[in-house]
C-alpha cells in the first residue's frame, strides 16, 4: 500500500476572471505599405487585418503583462497574495533564463509562487490553461494567473510581403481557480511535428555567437498556403473532438474564440463546425492583428467588455500555430 497521501486540490477548476492590455500606438495598414508592395484591399481581403497595436520601448513584455494580470486579479476578486502559480506563455521574451513568469509575480505582489514560462506558439494560452487546472485540481496551487503576451513586433521582418502585416503585440491574462462543477472541458491538445518549418524563426539565436554575422534579425516566417490548409481542415477536426470531450454541442455554444490568426481561417471554421448564427465568434483579428498566445485572452477579454459574450456563456476556445502544435477546450466564461 502506498504511503503517498492523495492529493486534495478543488473538484473542478474554472476561469474566474480575465483581462487585457492592448499597446498605444496603433498601427494602420498604410503605415505596413511603406515598406511592401501591396495594398489596403488585399492586407484585407488576404487577413482580414486593418490595424494592429505595437508596443513602445516602454512595454515590455512584463509591462503588458502587469498590466493586464492587475486586471484579471481584480475581475476574479481575490488579491495578488492568494495567486499559488503564474504562467506565462511567450515566444517574444528575449533573455533565456531567468523566466519572465518570476518577474511578473514580483511585481504584482504574488507571494513566492510557482512561476515558469511555455513556447508554445499560438495554442500557448490553451497549454497553459491546462497547466492552471491541473494545477488547482491537484491542490498544488488554489488561484493561477495564466498570461499569454507578445510583443511580435520585434520578430516581424517588415519586408516580407507574407507576412508584414500579420502581427500584433499585447498581454492577455485569465485567473484560474476552484469550481464546485464543470467549468473547464478536457483539453484536445497535440503536436504535429513533422511540420515544424511551416511557421519558424529565420535563424537562430546562436547565429550571432563567436562574432557570426547575420543579415537581419531574426523573424518569424511561414509557409502560409500550407498553415492555411492544415488550420482549416486539421483545426476543424480537433474542435469538433473538443466539443465531444465536453459532451456538448454546437447548438449548445454560446461564443466561439479561436486563435486569431487569419479571418478567412476563422470564417472556414465556422462553416466547417456548421455553428449556428446563435454563436457569437471573437473577430478580434480586424483591430489587433495576430498576437499568437495573447490572441484568445485578449478576444476573451473584448467580448464581455463589449458585451458581445456575457459571464456564464460556454465558450469554445481553440489556438494553434507554430510546431506545429494546438490546444482546444469548452470553458464557462468568467
Amino acid at each position: 500500500m502506498s504511503k503517498i497521501k492523495p492529493s486534495k486540490g478543488a473538484p473542478y477548476a474554472r476561469i474566474m476572471g480575465v483581462g487585457g492590455y492592448r499597446p498605444t500606438r496603433v498601427v494602420p495598414n498604410e503605415v505596413i505599405l511603406e515598406t511592401i508592395d501591396s495594398s489596403d484591399e488585399w492586407i484585407r481581403s488576404r487577413s482580414g487585418i486593418a490595424t494592429r497595436h505595437w508596443a513602445s520601448d516602454e512595454e515590455t513584455v512584463a509591462m503588458m503583462s502587469i498590466e493586464a494580470s492587475g486586471k484579471a486579479i481584480a475581475d476574479a476578486g481575490i488579491t495578488p497574495e492568494q495567486v499559488g502559480g503564474v504562467i506565462v506563455s511567450t515566444v517574444s521574451h528575449f533573455k533565456q533564463t531567468p523566466a519572465v513568469a518570476t518577474e511578473i509575480a514580483f511585481k504584482i505582489g504574488a507571494i513566492k509562487p510557482a512561476a515558469f514560462d511555455i513556447s508554445a506558439g499560438c495554442a500557448g494560452f490553451g497549454y497553459g490553461l491546462t497547466l492552471a487546472k491541473g494545477m488547482v485540481v491537484e491542490g498544488s496551487a488554489e488561484y493561477v494567473l495564466v498570461i499569454g503576451v507578445e510583443r511580435l513586433s520585434d520578430l516581424t521582418d517588415l519586408e516580407d510581403r507574407a507576412t508584414a502585416f500579420l502581427f500584433g503585440d499585447g498581454a492577455g491574462a485569465v485567473v484560474v481557480g476552484p469550481a464546485t462543477e464543470p467549468a473547464m472541458g478536457p483539453t484536445v491538445w497535440g503536436s504535429e511535428g513533422d511540420k515544424s518549418d511551416t511557421i519558424k524563426q529565420t535563424v537562430p539565436w546562436s547565429d550571432y555567437r563567436n562574432g557570426g554575422v547575420v543579415a537581419k534579425f531574426p523573424a518569424i516566417t511561414q509557409e502560409g498556403q500550407a498553415v492555411f490548409r492544415w488550420a482549416v481542415f486539421e483545426m476543424a477536426k480537433v474542435a469538433q473532438q473538443a466539443l465531444d470531450a465536453a459532451g456538448i454541442s454546437a447548438d449548445d455554444l454560446d461564443v466561439f474564440i479561436p486563435h486569431q490568426a487569419n479571418m478567412r481561417i476563422i470564417d472556414s471554421m465556422v462553416k466547417t463546425l456548421k455553428l449556428p448564427e446563435h454563436v457569437t465568434v471573437a473577430r478580434d483579428i480586424e483591430t489587433t492583428g495576430n498576437t499568437s498566445a495573447a490572441s484568445i485572452p485578449l478576444a476573451m477579454e473584448r467580448l464581455l467588455a463589449t458585451g458581445q459574450a456575457k459571464s456564464g456563456d460556454t465558450a469554445l476556445v481553440i489556438g494553434f500555430g507554430a510546431g506545429l502544435v494546438y490546444a482546444a477546450t469548452v470553458v464557462t466564461l468568467p
